[in-house]
């Protein structure tokens, strides 16, 4: 079934307005493989009883649902890697030494979806091999829906999940076998706080940090609306702190707040002015 140009432009307007992602034209093949087995999953009959029911009742789990399946959405530990390795092996103790006399690190991994990445974030840190005794580790991980934040809080996972970027070493010794999987530590949940927030609505509220992980979200955005997220991770980010796009994601053409990390090829920036390097 082929989406109308009305349907169309309604989820267009929508998805824009509510999580800032730019459909734009010619993506009636997108709709169509990523919602109709949306559909199927809410007992709905195809795509156009979908849209109808998410414009004439207000279901947050469906407006969830729809903006969830109309992005990559590709959750898994370490992904990439390499951005992983900087972090454990080059940011953190750099950090470390610079933040010694508060030994506080604050950290925020934005549109974080089911957890793995802060996951990540809060094992490497911890697997690095550093002295943390008197630390005080702060991650902060947001994303725009609440069913995929209580997932991620839970901290269970399958074992497809697990395989994908998981080393066998990490899984031994912060997880623990659940009946739907695995389920990492306590001590990892708790490190974590997850927190429903709108990267297009204000986040002056937040922050500062020393770390913000803002990973293959930008790619759906416009122009100005990447500009404004941009501008607001800038204020949000300490001085000497570390911004992490995804490997695919650049600045080129968008703004020149952010540097790119010197000496590295991963998409990790830091501010423009007062750069230590």
């Amino acid at each position: 079934m082929t989406i109308s140009n009305e349907d169309y432009a309604f989820l267009a307007k929508v998805l824009v307005e509510k999580s800032g992602i730019e459909l734009g034209q010619g993506k009636e093949y997108l709709i169509e493989s990523r919602l109709q087995p949306l559909a199927a999953k809410f007992g709905i009959k195809d795509i156009a009883e979908l849209i109808n029911k998410l414009r004439t009742k207000h279901d947050p789990s469906l407006l969830c649902a729809i903006i969830d399946s109309m992005t990559t959405n590709e959750s898994l530990f370490f992904r990439d890697g390499t951005p992983f390795e900087i972090l454990k092996n080059k940011i953190i103790p750099e950090l470390l030494a610079s933040q010694a006399s508060k030994k506080r690190l604050s950290i925020w991994s934005a549109a974080c979806s089911s957890g793995q990445e802060p996951y990540s974030i809060a094992m490497s840190i911890l697997s690095s091999g550093r002295n943390l005794e008197g630390w005080t580790i702060e991650i902060l991980a947001t994303d725009l829906c609440s069913t995929i934040l209580q997932k991620a809080r839970e901290g269970i996972f399958s074992q497809f999940e697990i395989q994908r970027g998981l080393p066998q070493e990490m899984l031994s010794r912060y997880f623990t076998q659940h009946p739907q999987g695995w389920q990492i530590n306590e001590q990892f949940r708790k490190m974590i706080v997850f927190k429903e927030m709108n990267l297009i609505d204000p986040f002056s509220h937040i922050g500062p940090f020393d770390l913000i992980f803002c990973r293959n979200v930008l790619i759906y955005f416009g122009v100005e609306t990447k500009k404004q997220v941009l501008e607001g991770l800038s204020n949000r980010l300490n001085q000497d702190g570390f911004l992490f796009l995804g490997g695919s994601e650049t600045l080129l053409g968008v703004t020149e707040i952010f540097e790119k990390m010197k000496g590295e090829s991963a998409s990790i920036y830091n501010k423009t002015q007062g750069i230590r390097r």
